[in-house]
């Protein structure tokens, strides 16, 4: 079978105008499992990462209306606990879904745990605002007592940030492989992995952090040796002149085609031009391919035809 990593964000399961019921994640998930098992019907063995914000905001949201009876978390230990219960939900809906479709494969959760450099300069430079938002005393009084990092959020009320390492290896990758190689549907690093880095000894020490998501998606899709790496966007292909009369949706470009784009302004950074960056990096690190699509031309196409693919060259 064709190996490919799906990276979810974590408005797959909580979307915008949703507020995060149960109910609500639950049908979200069933959506996302239809969309997994028609691709493994097809031939593709997937490898699924899925983010956490929304899900690791409640967690500390609900952390802080409780603090004064119940001991917080800290972050390593809240993306563990979305690790579990996101990749339960998956699991489970992905499972009956398979079991519906009378498919073999079965399915499996690691949590995993992603190291990073205790000398990265993000611990210098928290930028990743995470968590509710707070009035100025209580976060003056977060600052004094915790020692975090307090900023002012557009009016909206003060958040804390955290840094925002890179991933530099992950710790279960051995796991992930046999389970791949067994033919099952893989769930992993989700969130960007739990944050951990090793002390002077070698002993894994949990750190305040949140390691991106797609940089993990993409060590773990070069760890792995997969196929390809897909990257979930709101817009089925890539296109040349987006929004213009003259606009020309592109299936298959290189990477020296995708660069001279870039140059050209095709991409915007505030949209196409951080996926288009991510992908050359992904294939000139050695990865094969980066398809780019929409969840809903992966439920209804077939994967060798739908969106636009990013080869080297």
């Amino acid at each position: 079978m064709k190996r490919a990593l799906i990276a979810f964000g974590g408005n797959a399961l909580i979307r915008a105008d949703e507020i995060g019921l149960q109910t609500q994640q639950i049908e979200n998930a069933k959506e996302a499992a239809e969309m997994i098992v028609r691709l493994v019907a097809q031939g593709v063995l997937p490898v699924i990462v899925h983010g956490n914000g929304p899900q690791v905001g409640n967690i500390l949201i609900q952390q802080e209306e409780a603090s004064n009876r119940v001991p917080p978390y800290t972050m390593d230990i809240c993306g563990a606990q979305t690790q579990g219960s996101m990749g339960y939900l998956l699991q489970r809906c992905i499972e009956n879904m398979l079991r519906l479709r009378k498919l073999g494969n079965k399915v499996a959760t690691v949590l995993s745990e992603v190291i990073v450099d205790g000398d990265d300069p993000a611990f210098q430079n928290p930028t990743k605002p995470v968590g509710p938002f707070y009035e100025a005393f209580r976060a003056r009084q977060l600052e004094m007592e915790k020692g975090w990092v307090m900023k002012e959020d557009a009016g909206r009320g003060w958040r804390r940030l955290v840094p925002s390492p890179l991933p530099v290896e992950i710790q279960q990758i051995e796991v992930i492989r046999c389970l791949l190689d067994q033919g099952y549907v893989t769930i992993a690093c989700g969130g960007g992995g739990i944050p951990v880095m090793r002390d002077k000894q070698g002993y894994l020490l949990g750190v305040e952090a949140v390691i991106d998501k797609d940089r993990t998606s993409a060590a773990l899709a070069h760890a792995l040796n997969l196929d390809t790496f897909v990257v979930l966007t709101a817009v089925e292909k890539v296109s040349l002149d987006f929004g213009k009369s003259s606009q020309r949706d592109l299936d298959v470009i290189t990477v020296s085609e995708a660069k001279m784009h870039l140059a050209d302004g095709q991409f915007p950074p505030g949209s196409m031009g951080p996926k288009i960056e991510a992908a050359i990096t992904y294939i000139e690190n050695g990865g094969h391919e980066v398809l780019i699509t929409t969840p809903e031309a992966l439920l209804t196409g077939d994967f060798s035809s739908v969106g636009t693919r990013i080869i080297p060259g």
